[in-house]
């Protein structure tokens, strides 16, 4: 791994959560329109929290199998700069939406998921999580280090990452950024400003112990 380890908070909702964010250091937000989702937001709202961004911390738009003008015009009214997918999508419509915006393929960890993205010229980045997805569930880090050379894709790797666990998934893994959104939430949806700056920390932390090491 060189230079440092990218940190997206996901599930924001409110200005509170993204200026804690921001003052933490985070490289992203990201902003849940999977309807269902306790983290769920809509576009009006969450362009109001794209304004507020600094110019240099980029918004992600999260979708899990939304009709493709879905995700066009949500992406679009909410002016995000990126778009995760996190659902069955296929490569077709991952075509269309790259388009007009970055996209983050998101999987489920198994080295059949690796096998079919890891190296895909079709996605700008690729997330592997220990869930479908905002379930806050840890993957098997040792067994995604073992197929770390199978990835050429910058990864993003998330599930159930916490301030007190996320170091050691960066030193095993070395990931291109992490994600978290339960891990620094007080209830479910709940984002608590205290726990993204001491994930933020740990992660800058493990990269100082990286680089020493």
């Amino acid at each position: 791994m060189t230079g440092r380890t990218r940190i997206k908070i996901c599930g924001l909702r409110t200005e509170a959560d993204v200026a804690a964010a921001v003052d933490a250091g985070a490289d992203a937000v990201g902003l849940v329109f999977v309807p269902g989702s306790p983290r769920w937001i809509d576009a009006e709202q969450a362009a109001e929290l794209v304004c507020a961004l600094p110019p240099l911390v980029d918004s992600v738009g999260v979708f899990a199998d939304a009709p493709l003008e879905e995700v066009i015009a949500l992406a679009s009214d909410a002016c995000v700069g990126m778009v995760q997918m996190h659902g069955c999508e296929d490569r077709r419509l991952l075509e269309v939406v790259r388009d007009d915006f970055a996209v983050i393929r998101a999987v489920e960890f198994s080295a059949d998921a690796i096998a079919a993205w890891g190296s895909d010229a079709g996605i700008d980045m690729l997330l592997v999580d220990g869930s479908a997805g905002g379930l806050g569930e840890t993957l098997d880090w040792k067994s995604l280090a073992a197929h770390r050379g199978r990835i050429t894709r910058p990864l993003i790797l998330a599930g159930g990452l916490t301030p007190d666990n996320v170091g050691d998934a960066i030193r095993l893994v070395r990931p291109y950024a992490v994600d978290v959104s339960s891990g620094v939430e007080i209830e479910r949806g709940v984002k608590e400003p205290a726990l993204i700056r001491a994930f933020c920390d740990a992660v800058r932390e493990a990269d100082l112990s990286n680089r020493a090491s």
